[in-house]
């Protein structure tokens, strides 16, 4: 028996060499594939099923949404299509939102007043706290409505599994784990989210790639921000419905721009402080099913986008209540708002922004859905969050205070790649437990996104785009 095995090692390594399987990932995807084959063969001869229309009908679905010529088409313009939808169906209500929100705002000013609340109190609960809160309801509320019910559907679909099986090739190039895929699209929804479904990942240095770098995937609290900015300053002549084809492929952007900085940075940390040979994946594709629309739609809104919007909410409120306090504090004639903007402003503007907008993105830490409400009470000149009524009028302001397209196209890449919320960075240490990797993934996320920035400026400068 002992002298079987050297010769059964000698064919191995003799039908290896005749493969050309190169390296491990090669070997181990070889072994995979013939264990499934073998399994398909076996089932085919000796189970007989009467679904086999139904599996004729995936087999042929999958060679069209799996195809390495059309599959990644398809899975753009799939993602296009989401953002459409979601851009044409908030439009309405957001502004319903809005109107709603800050017609109470009179309201609720008599009501303290009446109770003879301080100046102060009312400044700080209704400028700071609710106007905050009403911002970010009825900019945030009407897009994941909508965004997190499409998202849920290709779920419910089976098609989210066959996206994980057109990067995996992407991931295994960088040395990366092909679920990698998986936990990057969980993302998209909620960064935190993303992080906590990074236990899928059962090697550890693959995980911990997996968790530092789903914050390059732009989350849904991220997208209101890009959409607005994208839609003031970013049009172009693209043919579409009011200006929404141009702000999706603003989006879109947005999407391949985090996507290609994950595969970066996860191909940089897997040969550098992250080394190590990337484990063997084998996916199976579940068959195609027809989705439960009511019970879907009543899921995705319950479990995602309450949770995202209470989330953002409770966040809201005390961020707004800080930044009315250090805008309307004075010291030496300046308000501390001002001073912590003026330390900034020689970063922002080498990186295309400004000190202000680095301040709301540093204020905005708790959730990023309060960066544009804080950056707009930075500008106005009373502290307080103005009652904007209009895109255009949002726009003025921000050109009055020194915008142009070059300001919006490095804040759309700074809040596509800067560092994570806070409750994202708590969700890493939570999943390490190691303090260092946490604050790697704050500050490793900051400096990618400033050197972007400071190439995107000083290359427009250079050539003279404003």
């Amino acid at each position: 028996m002992m002298s079987m095995i050297p010769s059964s090692l000698q064919d191995v390594m003799r039908i290896v060499k005749e493969a050309k399987l190169s390296s491990e990932i090669e070997f181990s995807d070889a072994i995979a594939e013939s264990v499934h084959k073998s399994a398909e063969d076996i089932c085919k001869t000796n189970v007989h099923s009467h679904s086999g229309y139904d599996q004729n009908l995936t087999a042929r679905l999958d060679n069209i949404l799996t195809s390495r010529l059309i599959g990644y088409p398809i899975m753009i313009l799939l993602l296009a299509v989401v953002f459409w939808i979601t851009l044409l169906g908030a439009n309405w209500p957001s502004s319903i939102l809005f109107r709603i929100l800050f017609s109470v705002e009179n309201h609720l000013i008599n009501f303290l007043k009446y109770l003879k609340a301080p100046e102060w109190f009312v400044g700080m609960t209704v400028f700071g706290a609710y106007r905050s809160l009403a911002w970010v309801v009825s900019v945030m509320l009407p897009p994941i409505a909508i965004f997190f019910p499409c998202f849920t559907l290709l779920e419910d679909l089976g098609y989210l599994p066959r996206i994980a099986f057109n990067l995996d090739t992407l991931f295994k190039r960088v040395g990366s784990h092909g679920k990698q895929a998986l936990t990057m699209c969980m993302g998209f929804g909620c960064n935190a989210a993303g992080v906590v479904s990074c236990r899928i990942i059962d090697s550890p240095r693959e995980r911990l790639i997996a968790c530092l770098t789903n914050t390059f995937v732009p989350c849904n609290g991220r997208f209101p921000a890009i959409i607005l900015v994208s839609t003031m300053f970013l049009r172009t002549n693209v043919i579409s419905a009011r200006g929404l084809g141009t702000t999706t492929i603003w989006l879109l952007f947005s999407v391949f721009l985090g996507v290609t900085v994950t595969l970066i940075v996860s191909w940089a940390l897997s040969r550098t402080v992250l080394k190590g040979v990337p484990s063997a994946f084998a996916i199976e594709l579940p068959p195609y099913r027809q989705p439960q629309i009511a019970k879907t739609l009543i899921r995705s809104f319950l479990d995602r986008t309450v949770f995202v919007l209470a989330r953002a909410a409770a966040v809201a409120a005390p961020a707004g209540i800080v930044t009315w306090v250090l805008a309307n504090t004075s010291f030496q004639g300046a308000s501390l708002l001002l001073r912590l903007a003026k330390i900034l402003s020689p970063l922002g503007n080498a990186i295309g922004l400004d000190g202000f907008i680095l301040a709301a993105f540093l204020l905005g830490l708790p959730a990023n859905e309060i960066v544009l409400p804080i950056l707009i009470m930075g500008y106005s000149s009373g502290g307080v969050i103005v009652d904007i009524e209009s895109l255009s009028a949002f726009r003025s302001l921000l050109v009055s205070c020194g915008w142009t397209s070059r300001t919006a196209l490095c804040f759309i890449i700074f809040s596509v790649l800067h560092y994570p919320c806070a409750t994202t960075l708590w969700t890493i240490w939570h999943e390490t437990r190691d303090f260092k990797w946490t604050l790697f993934g704050a500050f490793m996320p900051f400096v990618i996104a400033s050197g972007a920035c400071f190439l995107v400026a000083q290359v427009s400068l250079l050539s003279g785009i404003t």
